[in-house]
């Protein structure tokens, strides 16, 4: 990736203020100098997530994502570095220069894009010519009642039964084999080598991100063959995990409500009969990402999912995770029909729109659930049910909602509210013991750096990592310190600390503080990823807790960093030094016995 300009990175940064961009994802309060809210990128009911206007930064204190407003919006909307200044210039009103004096890794966002809109177009134009798509678009517009407005409103086309036609005609646009297996578009051979169509004999169904690119494809045969879907894997361009079907269209329609369906089908026969705020996930049972976006656009969510036990138990993990993030769920039943689709079809639009409006709470349809599955005149099942009912209830959050839910079930289950309230007591003590144990244990394990994917080395070394946090700490807050060492005017450099990851920053930071357009902190987005970011940010944080960062801290600091490598280079010296402690161990082992 070419180097930006520190000069177009700070006037981005300047141009777009972290309070409103943030702000247009979170709902912020203030909190003294500084805002807080829930967190977009983990689930969350008490906020953790803090905006500091005065270092132009932020952090989460729950799950350690930080930086500035170019990172966040790096992990908000799933972008690169370079692509997330792209976003922000461009809503600056700033214009990045072209710089192609370096060749970019891999193959561009902007390339796939590009390419799937090509792709788009052929699929399209197969599907509307008869020596290809005839049989397709009887399919949809004959089989599946869909107009052919609503057909090209969506996008919709066709792959031919062919192994080689859309990679022929890729490569006449000038797309390479290597771009068109990237995509996801084609396979590869593993004994000719030779590329071939991905999607073969299926209707085709673009996927379309909120900026209006085309990110992936959806396909889908029209007989019963499995695998009834092929969907694009992961690539540069496109997260399955993160995107909706149909957002780019939802979005507008969605304030108050959106329905959440199971498949691409579904939700175009919605779209085709009013219901514009349907949505789907793409293949795969609802994420928590995905749950994060529903949050960010709307306030209620109904769950349509098929009736089939499929269906259901995927209801079960969407109001989970609708539920963390604090949106609205309810669900829909449709009695008489597999499906929205269906339901559509045999009952029409105004029953649908009554079904809507009937859709139950998600605790009044699991209640209902739990009800219906045990016979409720013999005492053993009726302590079942009452089992489950209390294990629904305990995991409410506030306790007006178990006050509420208690009378309910209490009713519906024919127990008294006494002893529903008791249970369900009881099951919330046990559950917040275990919770307990549970913090303990990782705190435990946090404090020994243990699983610490960021700076794998910390566990083994903890007491060089804290100090050499505490001296990127300082060089992070104050010039001097951080002018100090890059000019080497102490006595510490690269090869005096112990983990890699510290000894990447410090480099860094001297790197910049020596470069010609000299210092910038948003210029660390092009040396390390989001995770590694969040974690200088709480290096900063944690520094700037302390009361005492004067030189004399920043001199102890080396002079600790100086003592821990000494220590590692004398045992890693030392041959017979794991044989002596196991020696010293063993004799301290038999005068324990002896006293």
């Amino acid at each position: 990736m070419s180097q930006i300009p520190r000069e177009i990175i700070d006037e981005i940064i300047h141009r777009n203020d972290i309070e409103q961009v943030i702000g247009s994802y979170v709902t912020l309060k203030r909190a003294g100098s500084n805002l807080n809210g829930l967190c977009p990128f983990h689930n969350e009911k008490t906020p953790s997530f803090t905006v500091f206007p005065g270092t132009k930064s932020f952090y989460c204190f729950g799950c350690g994502a930080g930086g500035d407003v170019i990172s966040f919006v790096m992990r908000t909307e799933n972008l690169d570095y370079r692509s997330a200044l792209e976003t922000l210039a461009q809503r600056a009103g700033i214009t990045i220069p072209a710089d192609d004096s370096e060749a970019e890794v891999g193959v561009p966002r902007k390339r796939l894009y590009e390419m799937n809109l090509e792709a788009a177009k052929f699929f399209r134009n197969c599907l509307f010519d008869e020596r290809y798509g005839k049989e397709a678009l009887a399919y949809l517009h004959e089989e599946r009642k869909l107009s052919i407005a609503t057909i090209k409103h969506f996008g919709l086309g066709y792959s031919p039964n062919n192994a080689w036609m859309l990679t022929n005609y890729m490569k006449n646009k000038g797309y390479t084999d290597e771009e068109l297996v990237v995509g996801f578009l084609c396979g590869k051979s593993r004994n000719s080598g030779r590329t071939y169509d991905y999607f073969r004999n299926r209707v085709i169904f673009p996927i379309i991100d909120t900026s209006g690119n085309i990110v992936a494809f959806g396909g889908r045969v029209m007989d019963d063959s499995k695998p009834k879907y092929l969907n694009t894997s992961d690539t540069p361009a496109f997260k399955k995990s993160r995107h909706l079907f149909a957002l780019n269209f939802a979005k507008k329609h969605c304030e108050e409500q959106m329905l959440l369906c199971e498949g691409y089908m579904d939700v175009i026969a919605l779209h085709a009969a009013g219901f514009e705020n349907a949505v789907a996930t793409l293949g795969t049972a609802i994420t928590s990402e995905q749950a994060r976006i529903f949050a960010k656009h709307t306030k209620k969510v109904v769950i349509c999912y098929d009736a089939d036990s499929a269906g259901q138990n995927a209801a079960q993990k969407a109001m989970r995770l609708l539920s963390e993030v604090g949106v609205e769920v309810r669900v829909l039943k449709i009695p008489g029909a597999k499906d929205p689709d269906e339901y559509i079809k045999k009952f029409g639009t105004d029953s649908f729109r009554r079904a809507l409006g009937e859709s139950k709470t998600g605790f009044d349809y699991n209640l209902e659930k739990i009800a219906t599955s045990y016979n409720l005149e013999l005492p053993e099942e009726k302590i079942k049910a009452s089992s489950e009912a209390c294990a629904l209830i305990a995991g409410a959050y506030t306790e007006v909602e178990r006050d509420i839910y208690i009378r309910r079930a209490a009713e519906r289950l024919g127990i008294s509210q006494e002893a529903l309230k008791n249970d369900v007591e009881r099951q919330r003590r046990a559950r917040i013991r275990e919770a307990k144990q549970k913090e303990s244990r990782d705190a435990q394990l946090s404090v020994k750096n243990i699983g610490d994917r960021v700076n794998p080395d910390a566990a083994k070394h903890i007491k060089a990592t804290a100090a050499e946090e505490a001296l990127l700490g300082l060089m992070l807050i104050y010039d001097e310190f951080r002018r100090d060492a890059a000019n080497k005017t102490v006595p510490i450099s690269a090869d005096d600390f112990v983990t890699a990851f510290s000894r990447r920053v410090f480099e860094a930071l001297c790197e910049l503080e020596n470069s010609e357009a000299g210092y910038s902190k948003a210029m660390l987005g092009q040396m390390f990823d989001i995770d590694e970011l969040g974690r200088i940010e709480r290096i900063e944080i944690d520094r700037r807790r302390l009361a005492r960062n004067d030189r004399d801290v920043f001199m102890s600091c080396i002079d600790s960093i100086k003592q821990e490598k000494n220590k590692l280079s004398e045992q890693s010296n030392d041959p017979f030094e794991d044989l002596r402690k196991m020696q010293e161990a063993i004799k301290n082992k038999k005068k324990d016995k002896n006293t």
